[in-house]
């Protein structure tokens, strides 16, 4: 059992435009599988992620300043499938175990309403938001992640290609060997991709996240 009023973070997560994916609850569970052998090895989830309706999933995270780095993470291992996000920090109650939809508290309220929010009309469109107990944190990391989500709705299959490759080989030239371009190539798609930008955003909020709620 968790210690009483720990701070949890819980990720609800659906696929944008659902209906224009062919077979998608097949690919989602084999991308979701293969995600949460992943994560629960890097420690970055606690359960498995579960499929728990449609095509909207849910996980929980060890640590609250593990997030950017999930957030992250699940973009690369679901491309070309484009998600929208809602983060909820709170306590959870009772005992963390599978299946995940059998878990409640206030972070899993808190994540509803933040994807909630991120289907809501508006001027812009969000892919993320966070939703805690904690108004000042909100505001920062929606405005953060909305500046993100802007860089990263421009995004091409071969610029999110390029950043997938160098998230596991963490070198230029390694990216540009495995994918067989130029150096030169590989580092424009990086560039041009905005992927230091949306590295830099991680580290910082991860950060943020460390000095608000740990």
């Amino acid at each position: 059992m968790q210690p009483k009023n720990r701070t949890y973070g819980v990720l609800i997560a659906d696929v944008v435009e659902s209906r224009s994916h062919s077979h998608l609850r097949s690919s989602l569970n084999e991308k979701l599988r293969i995600a949460s052998i992943a994560h629960l090895d890097d420690k970055l989830i606690r359960v498995p992620y579960a499929v728990t309706a449609g095509d909207e999933f849910q996980t929980i995270a060890p640590r609250v300043d593990s997030i950017p780095k999930l957030i992250l993470e699940l973009r690369r291992r679901l491309q070309p499938l484009q998600l929208r996000i809602g983060i909820g920090i709170g306590t959870i109650q009772g005992t963390i175990r599978p299946p995940v939809n059998r878990i409640a508290g206030q972070a899993f309220e808190s994540a509803r309403a933040a994807i909630h929010e991120t289907k809501e009309t508006r001027k812009y469109p969000i892919l993320t938001a966070f939703r805690s107990q904690n108004p000042e944190f909100d505001q920062v990391a929606n405005l953060v992640y909305g500046l993100h989500d802007t860089l990263l709705l421009q995004i091409t299959a071969k610029q999110w290609e390029t950043i997938a490759t160098y998230l596991i080989k963490d070198r230029v030239d390694y990216t540009a060997k495995a994918l067989s371009i130029d150096i030169s190539t590989a580092s424009r798609n990086l560039k041009r991709g905005y992927f230091w930008q949306i590295e830099r955003t991680a580290v910082i909020m991860e950060t943020v996240l460390r000095q608000a709620f740990l």
